[in-house]
């Protein structure tokens, strides 16, 4: 891998560890405020994000490259209500979906063609990730009252991704 395609993947991988850490606050964001499956959803995608960000790691090492993790701010989510936080996080897989197309474009001037075949997994990846965000970002807005947000929290991980 050259030096400039290196340092973006290994930015990329941080930003994948960074948003694992979001995720994990936004967890403990909705674990204070009752909303236990909203809790699960985050936890959920925590662990999802930290998965990704190994595997970015894993493939500088298969190539030979220095990893550095870090530095990351502190993440502490200030957010008024689940209609915030369910914007903020769309907004945040918008801004990756443009971080990974960019990284792959870069492989593609570099002809780094291992590069682009294991990009190609998170560019598809994060089709799904703007899909349920976006659908989030719906489900919340259009759960008004209380009752509905109640049934909403119960039923999160199950209407985004048909499971339990």
């Amino acid at each position: 891998m050259s030096p400039s395609l290196t340092t973006a993947f290994l930015q990329q991988a941080n930003r994948e560890l960074a948003t694992s850490l979001l995720y994990r606050a936004l967890s403990y964001w909705a674990d204070l405020r009752d909303y236990g499956g909203f809790t699960d959803l985050f936890d959920r995608q925590a662990e999802e994000e930290e998965s990704h960000a190994k595997n970015f790691y894993a493939f500088l090492t298969d190539r030979d490259q220095a990893v550095t993790i870090g530095p990351f701010e502190a993440i502490a989510p200030v957010h008024a209500d689940l209609l915030a936080v369910a914007k903020a996080v769309h907004a945040h897989e918008r801004a990756n979906t443009a971080a990974i197309h960019a990284l792959y474009e870069l492989a593609v001037s570099e002809k780094d063609y291992g590069t682009q075949v294991f990009l190609q997994t998170y560019i598809a990846e994060q089709v799904e990730e703007e899909a349920w965000t976006a659908s989030l970002v719906e489900r919340v807005s259009r759960s008004t009252c209380g009752g509905a947000l109640y049934n909403l929290d119960r039923h999160i991980v199950k209407d985004l991704f048909g499971e339990k």
